[in-house]
């Protein structure tokens, strides 16, 4: 019951001793003046070390009180802010170049960290790093590899629906030479070379997202590392071989008369009848000319400059950017077209693939697919066998009688 009463006691002094403590005494409370009881104006001053509110916008440091305090330099503002570097990024933001020990021939850009702002085409008007970023995520890899995708289902479906191009006719065992064994060399090694670039190509361009999440980060790496290589390697062989390819076969792929003929009727694709054509057709003309002459030499420049192999040339970034972007759009288009090409000299024609393989084709072959070079063959115009004869095969060719090859 003692320990009940004491905390009772002790509960009463904390709750009603401090408002004893200020309530004034009676006799002081009378004594006291007027004035000194009167409660204090709404407008004073709150007391020195209390509790006071400030607008956060309305801090400043006092260096920034100076009104050139944006125009300081670098060195101004460490004086007064120790560390704030912020003229020196406004600068390098703004494609200021600094100075740099490295020779301006071998190195322009050395001192510039950021690139001045442009816009590209499909780019925002940004720095120019930034905008190439833009160009490649935004344009150049969903796109291309969409059209890439479209034509290789197309193939897909025009072979399923209506397959191989067939001969009508029996073979005659009666042989033609089409390919000498110099243009299957020049022919083979462009191919070969073009095999190579392009699948190192896609790989590095899209591989992230369809090889990626399946090899996993270590091997997809090496992969791309080994790829990047051999199309470094394979880029020469092959601008070296389609200077020899274009030269090779540039006499047959000039235009003639027939090929309008052969463009109306869209080569007998869809009717299923052959338009007759000289030793090439009007097809494989823009493959040669738009894909081989004009591609290639877009596709070969620009490559050449990614590999710093033009001489007198100063490698900005810039004009780095500038070739990737060429080079890739450029790539895409080739491709699209060499896939037809490729078809049609493989799976898509029965017959095309023997003739690059072994260079001769059969007298019923020739006669369906290209009834003009056929019939120049014929009259004597254009001989049977073009190179030397050192074979059965070559002396069976070149006296027109028939041979299995």
């Amino acid at each position: 019951m003692q320990h009940i009463l004491w905390s009772l006691a002790l509960v009463v002094g904390v709750v009603c001793g401090p408002a004893l403590a200020q309530a004034p005494a009676a006799g002081d409370a009378a004594s006291a003046p007027a004035a000194a009881v009167a409660p204090a104006p709404a407008t004073a001053a709150p007391a020195a070390g209390g509790i006071q509110s400030q607008n956060i916008f309305e801090v400043k440091p006092d260096a920034s009180a100076d009104p050139k305090y944006l125009e300081q330099t670098n060195g101004e503002r460490a004086k007064v802010q120790p560390g704030n570097n912020a003229p020196m990024w406004r600068q390098v933001g703004q494609g200021v170049t600094g100075t740099s020990s490295l020779p301006k021939s071998q190195a322009p850009e050395a001192g510039n960290l950021i690139q001045p702002f442009v816009q590209y085409p499909g780019s925002r008007v940004t720095n120019a790093g930034e905008a190439w970023r833009q160009v490649r995520n935004q344009w150049i890899i969903p796109y291309g590899g969409s059209l890439l995708l479209i034509v290789a289902g197309a193939i897909a479906l025009f072979y399923w629906g209506k397959g191989a191009i067939t001969l009508h006719g029996a073979e005659t065992g009666r042989k033609i030479e089409r390919f000498t064994p110099f243009e299957r060399s020049a022919h083979w090694a462009n191919a070969i070379a073009f095999v190579a670039l392009a699948v190192s190509g896609i790989v590095m361009a899209f591989g992230k997202f369809f090889l990626l999440p399946i090899m996993g980060a270590t091997l997809f790496g090496w992969l791309a590392y080994a790829l990047k290589n051999i199309h470094n390697f394979a880029g020469p062989l092959f601008a070296v071989s389609l200077v020899i390819v274009f030269f090779t076969f540039l006499k047959d792929n000039l235009p003639r008369r027939e090929d309008i003929t052969w463009i109306a009727k869209g080569g007998g694709m869809l009717s299923g009848q052959e338009v007759p054509s000289h030793r090439f057709n009007a097809g494989e003309k823009i493959v040669f000319w738009a894909g081989v002459l004009g591609l290639g030499v877009i596709v070969v420049a620009s490559g050449l400059v990614l590999d710093k192999l033009i001489p007198g040339l100063i490698y900005e970034r810039g004009t780095m950017q500038i070739a990737h972007m060429v080079h890739a759009v450029a790539t895409v288009v080739m491709m699209m077209m060499f896939m037809g090409h490729i078809y049609m000299g493989t799976i898509g024609m029965q017959g095309a693939y023997k003739a690059m393989k072994t260079g001769y084709v059969d007298d019923t072959w020739a006669r369906e697919h290209h009834e003009l070079w056929y019939d120049d063959i014929e009259a004597g115009k254009i001989p049977r066998q073009r190179s030397a004869v050192d074979g059965p095969v070559e002396a069976a060719a070149a006296a027109g009688k028939p041979v299995q090859v």
